[in-house]
Formats: structure tokens, sequence, C-alpha cells
């Protein structure tokens, strides 16, 4: 697929280009017959299955979305088709950074890895793939209220506070998926990655927002039931593309709790079943608990805890002032009185912003080497400074051209001219710029005259803290690399042959002219490729269709044969055949 196709939704053209660094062409004649087989029966078997327990949007959405049982979607058609419900979809390579995929979320743009998994990792793979995807995610999104949910997932889950850890989980998580998906990868390797995985999973601390609020999206989005925990149905992405744990979820042995803002304190391991699930009465449910969770996080409290959190993050966060000025940076510092910050400085570049715009004069240009200011309120003096009107300021004697000297409630002391000060559309002061000026706490000198101007922030208090800059325009974000990425194999001779037996038996299905008949496929896979069960079951269904009874019954023969061998083929065989004798039973 070529990247002019991708673009084919207007919502595409609103994404910052931060984001835009992750999404990737779909190469959609990257897809072997293998591939489509693949997607051709996991489809087939949960539609048929799901069916009866997933939620009734599901089914709705797989019509909306244009998503085909027959073969993998493509991106150009499931754009013009989600542009209708109000959503775009882009291809990006694999797990992606936890805040650009929420981040995502919020533009109303879903994120679908353009893999798709080994026929050998047919029931389950933990790494994202289309099939989880585009099959599990983009079918539910028909549903009005659960969009929403998802939107407003992403716009709060894009402003949770990472740990300094949490990338490296990402990257831990990131590799273990890429290995397990990957073909002819040591055993000692994997289990080298998981070792790894489990190293930091031990040593995380505190978990952080970001993991927080990543546990309430893996136990609504991904793994999500919904009704009553006695008769729940599935509405979690992860389950509705998973023909392994879609049927076990639904057992006895799952526990199925009540969803509740609990979630979020219970941790998730990808790599294997999940031994309890959450139940939401209902989608509205969903956003209650989602806005419970906000108003605990920094974005909503600030405050010198919110503040902290960015410094300990050790990435690039913004705080917001009660007059809604906007200082985003590195957080590298903080002084704190009683329950209210008196001083906080950043290292490296700085934006001063308002309402999510860059304040004209105050980019990382101006303040390239970090910034720091005083806030809070004048020693002995009832009314905060962003209070006072003019009269208030001149009687103060904060006034352009005055030299003052300034004492705050936490004993900072500030001398200097006053150049001018910037208001905000209200008419309040949000900024005071001095020269010659001098800031000290005791014998500690915060600001001296000789590094420039001082540009003071005026607030009382800090009333949000959150991840990522104000403005996305003033700061490049274009620093995405990846330690891992997708292993792709060269295909061996003997695979390449494989392929085309099964390229000849979607062409026969098509109505295509085919390089081998049916009874010569059958012929090879047995003598060539006795490992294979999927192209037999594909072999089945067209000997029943055709109603050729003889080799129907060879093949299933075949096919029994296969499991007595390996018994652990028994189920998806099983399956398979079930699926299509109750097709030839209706018709």
């Amino acid at each position: 697929m070529l990247d002019k196709d991708i673009k084919s939704n207007p919502l595409l053209d609103s994404l910052p280009v931060h984001l835009k660094q992750f999404i990737k062409p779909q190469n959609y004649e990257d897809y072997t017959p293998i591939n489509q087989a693949v997607w051709r029966y996991v489809m087939r078997k949960n539609v048929d299955y799901l069916s009866k327990v997933a939620h009734k949007s599901y089914l709705d959405g797989l019509q909306k979305t244009g998503i085909s049982i027959e073969k993998i979607p493509n991106m150009y058609g499931m754009n013009r088709i989600l542009k209708e419900i109000g959503w775009a979809a882009v291809a990006v390579d694999g797990f992606i950074p936890p805040s650009a995929f929420m981040e995502f979320q919020a533009y109303n743009i879903l994120v679908i890895a353009s893999d798709i998994r080994q026929l050998e990792h047919i029931a389950y793979t933990p790494a994202p793939d289309i099939i989880h995807e585009g099959a599990g995610h983009a079918p539910i999104i028909a549903n009005p209220e659960y969009a929403e949910y998802l939107r407003r997932f992403g716009e709060i889950g894009s402003k949770a506070i990472s740990s300094a850890r949490d990338y490296d989980l990402y990257e831990a998580v990131r590799k273990i998926s890429i290995l397990k998906e990957a073909e002819g990868i040591p055993q000692e390797e994997i289990e080298k990655a998981e070792s790894g995985l489990l190293h930091i999973q031990e040593t995380m601390g505190d978990p952080s927002e970001m993991a927080r609020i990543r546990n309430l999206h893996w136990w609504t989005v991904e793994y999500g039931l919904i009704g009553s925990t006695e008769n729940p149905k599935i509405y979690g992405a992860g389950l509705l593309s998973s023909i392994g744990e879609s049927a076990w979820c639904m057992t006895d042995k799952v526990e199925k709790l009540p969803y509740s803002i609990e979630a979020a304190s219970k941790e998730f391991d990808i790599t294997q079943p999940q031994p309890q699930l959450y139940v939401t009465p209902d989608f509205a449910y969903l956003s209650e608990v989602l806005e419970e969770f906000a108003d605990t996080m920094a974005l909503r409290t600030g405050g010198p805890e919110g503040l902290q959190k960015l410094i300990n993050s050790k990435g690039l966060g913004t705080i917001e002032l009660s007059t809604g000025l906007q200082i985003s940076g590195h957080f590298s510092e903080m002084i704190v009185t009683g329950d209210r910050v008196a001083y906080l400085q950043t290292e490296g570049p700085t934006a001063l912003s308002y309402r999510e715009k860059e304040l004209v004069g105050h980019s990382t240009k101006k303040h390239a080497n970090g910034y720091g200011t005083v806030l809070g309120k004048l020693k002995g003096i009832n009314l905060a400074i962003e209070d006072m009107s003019p009269k208030d300021l001149k009687a103060y004697k904060i006034y352009e051209g005055e030299r003052v000297q300034l004492e705050f409630e936490a004993g900072i002391k500030l001398e200097g001219r006053i150049i001018t000060g910037t208001r905000n559309l209200q008419g309040k002061i949000i900024l005071i710029h001095f020269e010659d000026c001098t800031v000290t706490l005791g014998e500690r000198v915060l600001f001296k005259p000789e590094w420039g101007a001082y540009d003071m922030a005026v607030g009382k208090k800090i009333v949000s803290a959150f991840t990522g800059p104000a403005d996305n325009a003033s700061f490049d974000r274009i620093t995405h690399e990846v330690s891992s990425s997708t292993v792709k194999s060269k295909p061996s001779a003997e695979r390449q042959e494989l392929e085309e037996l099964y390229q000849s038996v979607r062409d026969y299905r098509d109505g295509n002219t085919v390089k081998f008949s049916p009874e010569a496929v059958f012929e090879i896979l047995q003598k060539a490729h006795p490992r294979d069960w999927l192209l037999s079951i594909e072999l089945y269904e067209i000997a029943s269709e055709r109603e050729n009874p003889d080799f129907a019954e060879e093949i299933k023969d075949y096919l029994n044969q296969k499991m007595k061998e390996n018994t652990a083929l028994t189920e998806l065989i099983t399956d398979g055949i079930a699926l299509i004798e109750s097709k030839m039973t209706v018709v």
C-alpha cells in the first residue's frame, strides 16, 4: 500500500507531527496466502462463536466498518468507512509507547499493528496484530457510547505521568512480543527476554499514573466483559480477537469481578491467559470509572505532589498555574512551603503557554537553558497578585518602570525593575518581566542579574500537572527510536511451495485460474508438508461444497490422523470441521 492510500481520512490531517512518526505503510502486498488463510480461519471461527457471547455491537460493527471475513482489510478501505463514524485508522509496527497510543485515541485514530500472527500462533499471540486491532478494536467502536469512552480515555490517558521505569517496561514488552511471534528464535533468547521482563516488573516501584491507567485500559478496552457477572458478554479487543481466550474467558475457571476503580491496581501479564476479568454493567459506567480515576491524577489535583511526579518522571511535562499560565519542560527542582510550591525550576529547553498556545516570545529558544520562577502570595498581603486590580498593583508598586522589593510567604525575596507585564484575555496578569533582578532564599541565590531578564510567572498555586507539552509545536518530538523491530524472515523453498498451494486453493475458491487443482494440492501437501493442517481444512470445505463425499472423507480421515499425531491441534481442527459441517447442514 502506498503512503497516499493511508491519507484517505481528514482526521489524519489533524495529527501532530510527533504522532505521524509512528505511522508506516500497510504494504498490503506483503500479506501472503497463508496470512490470508489465518485471517479467514480466525474470523470465521470468531464470528460463529462471538455471535453467541459478544456484545451485540460487535457483529453490527463488523458490517458498519466493512471488515470482511474473507480477506485481511486494507487501510484505505477501512478509512473510507471509518470516516462515516468519525474515526480513522493508521498502521504501525507492533507496540508503540502507551502515551502515543492513547494520544492517537484522543484524535479518534485507531492504531493498527499491520503484521499478522503466524499460523503457529493462530489461537493467541502476545504481539499486537491486524486480527487483534482490525477485528477486535475496529468493530466495537461503531457503538457511539463506547467510541466516546475510547476517545475520552485517550484524552485523559495521554496526560498520565509515567515513571522513569515505564519506558523500560514498554521496551521489554515490545521485545518479548516480537521474539515470540518471530520464526526461528532460539528458546534461550525468548527465556532471557522473559527473565528481563520479570526483573523490570519486580523492580518497578510504586506504580505511576501511566501504569495504573494502563491497567484500566487492559481490563476494559482489551479484556473487558459487559453485563452481569453471571452472564457477561465480550467487548474487549483482546478477547474478541483470540479464538482461545474468547472461549476460555466464558468458563468458570476465569473469575468474573464487578468493574471498579480497583482494577487500576490489578497488574496483568500479556504472555498468559487472564485468571480474572472485570465486568461493567454498561458502557456508560466505563466513563464513570474513568472520570473517578482522572480525579486522582495530577492533571486535576496539581500541587506539589503533581510537580514531584513530573520531576521523578524525568520526562517532558507541563504544569498549569491558577492564572492559566502553563510551563512546559523537564522539571528538576521545587521548593515547597506548607502545601504550596514556592519555587520551581526546569533544566533545558522550556516554553511558556496559555490555553495550549505558546506565548509570543517565550519559546524554547528564549528559555533554552531552563526556567525558574517564584510562586505564591506576597508576605503579609492577603490578596494574591493574580487577584489584584490595576489599582491594587499600583498601590503595591507592582507597576511598569518601578524598582521593587517583593518578599513572598515562603521567604523568597525578589528585587528588580519591572519592565512590563503579560495579561490573559480576562485581563489577569500572568507574567511580570524584570530586569536587573535578583531572587534569593536565605543565602541561596536563585537568580542573578547577569543571567538576563527574569520572567516571573504569576500564580498562587499549581492546579494541574501532566505529561507532554502544553503546545505540541513548542518542542521537536520527532525522536522516537525503537530498540527492537518486527522480525521478517526470508521464506525457505519449502515455505514458498506451501504458499503456492494456499494460493491455488484461494484462487480456486475465487474462481480464478489455478496452478494446482484441489486434488493435486492435497497430494503435494501430504507428501511435502505433513505439519500443516489449515490448508486441509480449506480443502475439506471445497470438497464439501463441491459435494464430493469421497474426497471430503479422505481429507477428514487425514485431519483425524493429524489430531492423533498432535493433540495440541485437536481443538483447532475440530472447530474448523464443525464450522464447515454446520454451514453445509444449514444449506
